[in-house]
């Protein structure tokens, strides 16, 4: 009862855009998508579509083939958007439920629902190209749910949304996840993929080069990261002498150090106070997705950073 992805490979010519690649989703996951542009992420949704066909390797999804699953099990909101310009709101999206076997009068009350909870029921008689790239955003999400899919891939689904769209895509989020559904996608919003995903997988040229839960991700490197702020000591410059640890970001609020293997991070503590320091924030916690992703791929780039570091809590 998973989405299988058994060591799928794909190539275009000179450029292997997968490379033997294998994960298991399981039913009911949110499972994040990670990795640079060009890493595989697309290629691999559009070959669990059945849009590409895979050159080696098997998808099934529960022990079923994808390419022999009914197109209902899917629903896709690709990156780019997949809207008709000219037509409105409502009668696209009641056409895009029909073709997967939705009848026309329950596809409009569930429209008309749907456009209520993304508050935007005034649109429903706008032509497409009146909106926002926000607000065709979610248009397009409600088109790729309509039909109820068991599986929904989202490519970058919060491009183009601020911070309120965000905030009401991800409630939708939950709310399929609620219903049973399993989500899958790729986006450079690592805070996103912390808050809402149980499993990821970062690639990196076609490779898968970690992957698992996040709670295990986070752990796999042995590292722990410490939060200091100390009263009247804003740089703490003494904490990179200590053995063991490194200052990998002075904030505002508090410095952060890496602690390597086999170091207990209390010795900064322990140090802070044999110096007299009034401790004012102190905490231990796992390295943060991004700063995972950037070991194993390589530095974000400016425009992607989204992440401000967060305590984990097990």
């Amino acid at each position: 009862m998973s989405l299988i992805l058994d060591s799928v490979s794909k190539r275009f010519g000179e450029v292997q855009a997968l490379a033997d690649i294998s994960m298991e989703i399981k039913p009911g996951e949110v499972f994040g998508f990670l990795g640079a542009n060009g890493a595989g992420k697309t290629t691999a949704m559009r070959i669990v579509l059945d849009i590409l066909r895979a050159d080696s390797g098997t998808i099934t999804w529960n022990g079923t083939l994808n390419s022999d699953l009914p197109r209902q099990t899917w629903g896709y909101l690709p990156e780019e958007r997949g809207l008709y310009a000219k037509m409105n709101v409502l009668d696209q999206l009641v056409f895009f439920a029909k073709l997967h076997g939705v009848p026309g009068k329950a596809a409009e009350r569930e429209v008309r629902d749907w456009l209520e909870r993304f508050r935007i029921p005034e649109y429903a008689g706008r032509r497409a190209e009146q909106l926002s790239k926000g607000n065709q955003q979610k248009v397009q999400f409600i088109a790729a749910i309509l039909h109820d899919p068991q599986v929904l891939l989202m490519d970058e689904p919060f491009t183009g949304l601020d911070p309120v769209n965000v905030a009401l895509l991800k409630e939708a989020f939950l709310e399929m996840k609620d219903r049973g559904k399993t989500l899958i996608f790729s986006t450079h919003h690592m805070e996103t993929v912390e808050e809402l995903c149980q499993a990821i997988a970062i690639l990196d040229r076609g490779r898968v080069v970690v992957g698992g839960t996040v709670r295990d991700v986070r752990r796999s490197t042995g590292r722990q990261v410490v939060r200091l702020a100390v009263d009247g000591d804003l740089e703490v410059t003494w904490l990179g002498t200590l053995d063991g640890v490194r200052v990998s970001r002075r904030g505002q609020d508090y410095t952060e150090a890496e602690v390597a293997p086999g170091h207990d991070p209390e010795l900064v503590l322990r140090e802070a106070l044999r110096r007299g320091r009034r401790v004012l924030h102190f905490e231990i916690a796992d390295p943060s997705l991004e700063q995972i992703f950037i070991e194993h791929v390589g530095q974000i780039d400016s425009s992607e950073r989204t992440l401000a570091p967060k305590a984990v809590h097990a």
